[in-house]
């Protein structure tokens, strides 16, 4: 397999987290693994080993491990986006598609063949449509985007009583928000991003709690609680089961 990411530019640094190729190599089979909570959902193009586009499809937000697969000879090309970018670029709510994904037609993102060609052609040019997409709606509510600023600033490790203070956005909007546009909790999700947090430290062997736990039993509780295992079997991550702690554990 081969992964590697982009960074995303300034101008769209509060709505994408980066943008990603994975290529499954093998002419024999097809790879399977599980992706595990991260706090973000995706934008996935599936292309063929001829570079022609196959399919498009949104991921929800994970709360649970899902297991997938990738085809032989094909690749991904994806976007992960932070959550407010299901209102600045998708302008809907994204709760129905919690824990699952939604398929997109074929034309959804309007940009030539030649974009699919590598992942540099393609940040570039999807990263033009979704610029031009921002330059159509109106001013994006300063509450929502401070709240997602801290929530990442401190990696979840804040109170929603600490939130809801430094917004001035009480505690009950921001739930019915989430609710209403994600499917789950304000709270539900500060334990998506603390245990993400954690991730780096597992695949490096690392596992004892951070601050963001009270203690070890606390730390194993919650990384079960979202990954389905404990953060000893994830640093061992056989057969690269978790893709995403093999990525980290490569750094």
């Amino acid at each position: 397999m081969r992964y590697k990411e982009h960074k995303t530019g300034h101008t769209l640094s509060h709505i994408v987290k980066c943008f990603w190729e994975y290529d499954n190599l093998d002419n024999l089979k097809d790879i399977e693994y599980t992706i595990i909570p991260d706090g973000y959902f995706d934008l996935i193009c599936e292309i063929d080993d001829s570079n022609q586009l196959l399919n498009i499809f949104l991921t929800g937000i994970w709360t649970q491990p899902v297991k997938t697969r990738i085809k032989r000879k094909t690749k991904l090309l994806g976007v992960r986006f932070k959550l407010i970018a299901s209102e600045c670029i998708f302008k809907q709510s994204i709760n129905r598609i919690l824990n699952t994904t939604s398929d997109l037609p074929i034309d959804f993102l309007g940009i030539p063949p030649s974009s699919f060609y590598s992942l540099g052609a393609f940040t570039k040019k999807i990263s033009q449509t979704f610029n031009c997409r921002l330059k159509s709606i109106k001013e994006i509510d300063y509450r929502k985007l401070n709240l997602f600023r801290l929530i990442y600033e401190n990696q979840g490790n804040i109170t929603v009583k600490n939130l809801s203070e430094n917004i001035f956005w009480s505690s009950r909007q921001i739930n019915r928000y989430f609710n209403q546009q994600y499917g789950f909790s304000l709270k539900t999700y500060l334990n998506i991003i603390k245990c993400r947090a954690s991730y780096s430290e597992i695949a490096n062997g690392q596992l004892s709690p951070t601050k963001n736990y009270f203690d070890q039993a606390h730390f194993i509780k919650e990384i079960k609680k979202y990954t389905g295992t404990t953060p000893k079997e994830l640093y061992h991550n056989k057969n690269d089961r978790f893709l995403q702690l093999s990525m980290l554990g490569e750094k």
